[in-house]
């Protein structure tokens, strides 16, 4: 059983940051392609960023220079630094992982942009 626990979310005003971040635990044997979905209101989950073991990473052309993903291969985490946000960035946030061969998904951490 594979477990990702995403913490970080939070209320903020246009043009500031948060930083997402996502353990995974549990029983795993390997950990692949880490990263983050959103899903606005009203829309269907989209990705935002990835990166892939060995650090080679993507990202949406929207959060593109404003969102840098990482992470930590020995603790099994992966953040998500987000500045400059903008109102549209307002969704809920999905930890991934390809952990054992399978998908696996968080539960969601809400980030909201509001004036």
């Amino acid at each position: 059983q594979v477990q990702l626990v995403e913490s970080g979310g939070g209320l903020v005003q246009p043009g500031e940051s948060l930083r997402l971040s996502c353990a995974a635990s549990g029983s795993i044997a390997s950990i692949g392609t880490m990263g983050w979905y959103r899903r606005a209101p009203g829309k269907r989950r989209v990705l935002v960023a990835g990166i892939t073991s060995t650090g080679s990473t993507n990202y949406a052309g929207d959060v593109k220079g404003r969102f840098t993903i990482s992470r930590d291969n020995a603790k099994k985490t992966v953040h998500l630094q987000m500045n400059s946000l903008k109102l549209e960035d307002t969704a809920v946030y999905y930890c991934y992982a390809i952990a054992n061969y399978m998908d696996h998904w968080g539960q969601g951490t809400q980030v909201t942009v509001s004036s």
